[in-house]
């Protein structure tokens, strides 16, 4: 079975898309080297920013902060850091802004984070802290005129009561100055042009850019997107299927899958995109080319 969005009438001259890249602090020396190749490789697409995200709980806030650091130090990049409200006190947090600021850092990812627990468990607000991601964003704006980012979940925040919360929660992050929206990844194109037509219809006038997920390993990718909430299609697994052995053979798929979904979604007017890279770059690279990027000068 096709995609639906396989008949792209885009012609090859069209400018190229403007695009992001989001990469996690790594855990040790191998993954260390691995997210710089990935950085050295993608860097000469000239990226808007490249994001470093944070851990459930802020476990992540060292690794984070270092990464970042290191990117502002070592590259041309613009990094953007994430942060969140959890396990800490609003003092604490705000050490964490300044500390960005004077590093020269000054686009934030602001989230509510992660539970300590991880996904699933019920998120409690530190009695000193931030309270809540609109909470956040107002006092990452206090401190700086930071460039602020938040999410957008277009088949709804696995926690979220009702689709109206989140878009009250959305237009409550905009509304502190948050200047985009990324979205959670999606693979249905059709529902994240009907959560874009909500999102306007509440009176969100921000970017909201497509999170892509080129798919990695589809049962990782589909036991990944169950947590969050995130719908796969019937065609998709049928596209994967009987590759679970064959590596190569699925690069090629995902290759195929995530241009399709990029290139239906340029022809419908999107011209930003945010990539989840996983730290891994040739995929995202081989996507990047084929929607008419070309390598400029090294940024690393």
């Amino acid at each position: 079975m096709l995609a639906p969005y396989l008949r792209s009438s885009r012609h090859p001259n069209t400018k190229p898309p403007r695009i992001s890249f989001e990469f996690f602090p790594p855990k040790n020396a191998d993954m260390e080297a691995t997210l710089w190749a990935s950085i050295q490789r993608l860097a000469p697409l000239a990226p808007s920013f490249v994001s470093v995200t944070y851990g459930a709980g802020g476990s992540t806030r060292e690794r984070t902060h270092s990464t970042v650091k290191r990117i502002v130090d070592e590259t041309s990049l613009k990094p953007a850091a994430h942060l969140t409200c959890v396990a800490a006190t609003k003092d604490e947090v705000n050490d964490v802004i300044r500390a960005y600021w004077q590093a020269g850092v000054k686009h934030i990812v602001a989230l509510r984070g992660d539970p300590v627990e991880g996904l699933g468990a019920k998120f409690t607000a530190h009695p000193g802290g931030y309270q809540s991601s609109p909470d956040l964003v107002a006092g990452i704006k206090a401190l700086g005129d930071f460039d602020v980012s938040v999410s957008a979940y277009p088949e709804g925040h696995p926690e979220s009561s009702s689709e109206a919360v989140d878009l009250d929660l959305l237009k409550a992050k905009v509304d502190a100055g948050a200047s985009r929206a990324i979205t959670q990844f999606f693979f249905d194109n059709d529902q994240y042009f009907r959560f874009l037509d909500k999102v306007r219809a509440r009176g969100i006038d921000v970017p909201i850019v497509p999170g892509i997920l080129p798919v990695q390993n589809f049962k990782q990718a589909a036991n990944f997107a169950k947590r969050a909430g995130a719908r796969v299609p019937e065609w998709m697994a049928q596209r994967f299927e009987g590759l679970d052995n064959d590596a190569e053979t699925r690069k090629l798929v995902a290759a195929a899958v995530a241009t399709e979904q990029v290139y239906d979604l340029l022809d419908r007017g999107v011209s930003d995109f945010h990539f989840y890279t996983m730290n891994r770059a040739d995929l995202v690279f081989a996507i990047c080319h084929m929607l008419g990027l070309r390598a400029e000068k090294a940024a690393v």
